[in-house]
């Protein structure tokens, strides 16, 4: 009797046609993860089956857990589909159980297997009664509940699942911008795109020497925290000074945080259309700065066509924080190191602006030469998971 790790595939069920395309996007980002591990992985349209030594297993479990398109994760002993087999290891397996209540329940998905899973599993419950002293059967709410999955050359014995996160594999829906800033809701809204499918790249805008290297260090940081759920990540870095002190020197102050935005979105389309991305994606939520009104977000994104995901965009605060504690990022976001939207903050940004003005604004200066520069200029960091913590 063997250990093994069993995968349940969750949304993908529903997937029909292209369940297939999905199994396999699991399957190759589950590799790459596991490459410094000796596994071998097995698929199927029902099932994924990891072997390993049990020495690394719960190692690997750690890391198969933060695979987005994974249901449950479980633990489960692997026996020859031979009913003497099964009843062995069953026992041997309850006798190291402590419980009072319990409940068997089968899946039959080899049925040339000559007992009907009903039937199979009064027969083990009858056995485990028989066997261990003291305890009962109870079908609604079993203290330990043995399920029992027969297939046609292997069964599965197991009792506990993991919760797996869900979601759809990491590239299945394309190549997505992360606009990441280094605060709370970026690094978020990163990852509830991922979980829909997404693959990252990222881009941050620093301003030296008005930002500091520690601040660079800070999103490099979250970054590796986001390679977690995907191996491996881009991060693009722009200067952005020669961009910021123009807009600070000839601008109506009121307006900076407007036209710095609608900069930024330039910059960041440029990029993404580069790197053959589909989309851009930032952490922006409604209401929570001057720059994020529904008045603000209109002529911010009136600067590009191409589409515009929030995940954040309707959760309020609290929500946006238990997610980034839940994920990893929210001790790194709230280190005190300013970023380009800090830096320069006028006293009373304008929370309703006007199309117009912000464009008479922006004619003030060539920004389509600056904006070119610093995209032609931009250092590339490729993160990897794993890779040597960064020194804050």
């Amino acid at each position: 009797m063997e250990r093994i790790i069993l995968i349940k595939y969750g949304e993908l069920t529903t997937k029909k046609a292209n369940r297939n395309l999905f199994i396999s996007k699991i399957y190759e980002q589950m590799k790459e993860l596991l490459n410094n591990y000796d596994v071998k992985i097995t698929k199927n349209r029902v099932r994924m089956f990891i072997e390993c030594h049990d020495k690394d297993l719960d190692e690997v479990v750690n890391i198969v857990k933060n695979i987005f398109g994974i249901h449950r994760i479980v633990i489960a002993y692997k026996v020859k589909t031979d009913i003497e087999e099964i009843e062995k290891n069953v026992l041997n397996i309850v006798k190291n159980t402590e419980f009072k209540t319990f409940k068997v329940e089968t899946d039959r998905a080899d049925k040339s297997f000559p007992i009907a899973s009903m039937d199979f599993s009064k027969q083990i419950g009858a056995l485990i009664l028989k066997n261990i002293p003291n305890i009962k059967v109870d079908v609604h709410n079993p203290e330990y509940l043995l399920k029992i999955e027969i297939r046609k050359d292997y069964t599965y014995i197991y009792s506990k699942e993991i919760a797996g996160l869900g979601g759809y594999p990491v590239g299945i829906a394309g190549k997505g911008l992360l606009m990441l800033s280094g605060g709370i809701d970026s690094p978020v809204a990163g990852y509830m795109a991922m979980k829909r499918g997404i693959k990252l790249e990222c881009i941050y805008f620093e301003s030296p020497p008005h930002t500091s290297p520690a601040a660079k260090e800070k999103v490099k940081k979250l970054v590796s925290i986001l390679s977690t759920y995907q191996a491996s990540i881009k991060l693009h870095v722009i200067n952005f000074t020669e961009i910021q002190e123009a807009i600070y020197k000839y601008m109506n102050h009121e307006y900076m945080i407007t036209i710095m935005r609608r900069m930024m979105y330039r910059i960041s389309e440029k990029v993404m259309h580069e790197r053959n991305s589909l989309v851009l994606i930032n952490g922006e939520s409604v209401g929570q700065v001057a720059s994020q009104t529904l008045t603000s977000m209109g002529v911010i994104n009136s600067v590009t066509n191409v589409p515009v995901i929030r995940p954040v965009a309707c959760l309020d605060k609290l929500e946006i924080i238990d997610i980034a504690k839940r994920i990893g990022t929210y001790e790194t976001s709230i280190l005190p190191y300013e970023d380009c939207c800090t830096i320069f903050l006028p006293k009373h940004p304008v929370i309703n602006p006007k199309l117009d003005k912000a464009i008479a604004y922006e004619e003030i200066i060539d920004y389509e030469t600056l904006i070119d520069h610093a995209v032609k200029n931009r250092e590339t960091i490729t993160i990897e998971l794993n890779q040597k913590p960064f020194d804050l």
